[in-house]
């Protein structure tokens, strides 16, 4: 077996940034419930924070010794920022609308999914490297702190900032998650393409008609690049 290699070409590999948000609202239609029938894009984001939670060791003793350590459940937590949101996120933020323009709070808040996309770089193709796709599920926001300021010679937009919960989805044979994350430096890059035509949707080239973006559940994201 060769002897150990640090930093040699290429594999400098670093991960910034956080683009193409996709939110996608999870349906409560009685023949479609728990599953994200259509997407749409998320302009503005500036900032996606996974904060898991959970996963405590529960120390256990006998004979006058540690005999166990158990840990607990691990939850998926974390929190979004943007300088905007899409209208369909509203009915996620508690907003409902009770006329034209008019929004009323304190509603329902519907659970959603979330796509957003960060960057893979290297010390040889930089940024060009590769990218990760960030997938979650069942998750539902809390209440955010609004700040409105005057406007003066040094403005600056306003910044929603939500922290969300998740509720974990089943993942055929491993344990339910309510999160997956894939690397385009090492999927298949068809199979990618043909997920992301999943994600993000189609447009039609006349002859077909284009289709409408929407989120897989983990089944059959398993189906298709595994």
């Amino acid at each position: 077996m060769p002897k150990l290699v640090w930093d040699a070409t290429g594999e400098h590999i670093y991960e910034t940034g956080v683009k193409n948000g996709v939110l996608y609202v999870m349906s409560t239609e009685a023949a479609t419930a728990g599953t994200y029938p259509e997407g749409v894009a998320w302009n503005g984001l500036t900032s996606v924070s996974e904060s898991p939670e959970g996963a405590d060791a529960n120390d256990f003793y006998a004979d006058d010794i540690k005999y166990l350590s158990i840990r607990g459940t691990e939850d998926f937590n974390g929190s979004i920022n943007a300088y905007t949101y899409p209208p369909e996120f509203a009915q996620c933020n508690g907003e409902a609308s009770i006329a034209t323009g008019v929004v009323v709070g304190q509603q329902f808040r519907k659970a959603f999914g979330l796509c957003y996309k960060t960057t893979i770089g290297n010390d040889v193709a930089g940024n060009d490297y590769g990218y990760k796709l960030h997938i979650v599920y069942g998750a539902t926001v809390s209440p955010s702190e609004r700040e409105y300021q005057t406007i003066n010679d040094s403005p600056e937009p306003i910044e929603f900032s939500w922290d969300f919960e998740t509720v974990p989805v089943n993942v055929p044979g491993f344990r339910p998650s309510a999160n997956i994350t894939i690397d385009s430096t090492k999927v298949d890059e068809t199979k990618l393409k043909a997920l992301e035509a999943i994600l993000y949707g189609t447009d039609g080239d006349g002859t077909t008609e284009g289709t409408v973006a929407r989120l897989p559940l983990p089944a059959e994201i398993i189906t298709l690049l595994g």
